[in-house]
């Protein structure tokens, strides 16, 4: 079987041997975070990961909103808590008129690809 899966590092494929998936096949189908042991295989850009083991880390995913030692930042998101003045950083919005534009000169055709 194989899986596409990412990080911040970027994609890569992962290389679920058959009888791995057997032994593991509620965990492949059923995880919402799934956790990879397994050998990583380089050629040029494409990165493989052949799976040793997999786990499924489900509860730590769905727990992640509840620990303390993730303080949420507070900063401009929490104007509805304490309230702010209008952020001088945002540029005021103006209506530009010019004569002779009209929708017609920016509307873009559609092409048909029948």
């Amino acid at each position: 079987m194989f899986i596409t899966i990412e990080d911040e590092t970027g994609v890569a494929n992962l290389v679920i041997w058959p009888s791995l998936y057997e032994q593991q096949r509620r965990i492949v189908l059923g995880a919402s975070l799934l956790v990879v042991d397994g050998t990583v295989q380089r050629e040029g850009e494409v990165v493989h990961i052949v799976a040793t083991r997999m786990h499924d880390a489900s509860d730590l995913l769905a727990s992640l909103g509840q620990r303390d030692h993730f303080p949420l930042p507070h900063g401009r998101g929490d104007e509805v808590y304490r309230g702010s003045a209008p952020d001088a950083r945002t540029p005021k919005v103006r209506d530009i008129y010019i004569p002779d534009l009209s929708l017609e000169a920016i509307r873009v055709r559609t092409r048909d690809f029948r």
